[in-house]
């Protein structure tokens, strides 16, 4: 099993920006996909950003030309940089990996790092 544990969350001001980290330690198949979601107390878990094995990448809507996504093979790391923040990309930041078709129960998670964005 994959361990997964994410780093970086803060509190920041509208307007800021802070860059998260997941570190993944344990077999990561080539094929992975890798992402991050973000979810608030009660609301439904939102996918913010994907990569793929290839590179490639994608946002939600809301993010895209503000947040970009990043890894580092040699590092078993994910990054997402989050640029001109506003109050609702505040929420628990989670990242996650498996197979790119795969239910979201089969891969595996982090914990999570908060992310407060003030106006």
């Amino acid at each position: 099993q994959v361990q997964v544990v994410e780093s970086g969350g803060g509190s920041v001001q509208a307007g800021g920006s802070l860059r998260l980290s997941c570190v993944f330690s344990g077999y990561i198949r080539a094929n992975y996909c890798m992402s991050w979601f973000r979810q608030e107390p009660g609301q439904r878990r939102e996918g913010v950003a994907n990569i793929d094995s290839d590179g490639t990448t994608t946002y939600v809507e809301s993010v895209k030309g503000r947040f970009t996504i990043s890894k580092d093979n040699t590092k078993n790391t994910l990054y997402l940089q989050m640029n001109n923040l506003k109050p609702e990309d505040t929420g628990m930041y989670l990242c996650a990996t498996g197979r790119c078709n795969g239910a979201a129960s089969s891969w595996s998670w982090g914990q999570g790092t908060q992310v407060t964005v003030s106006s």
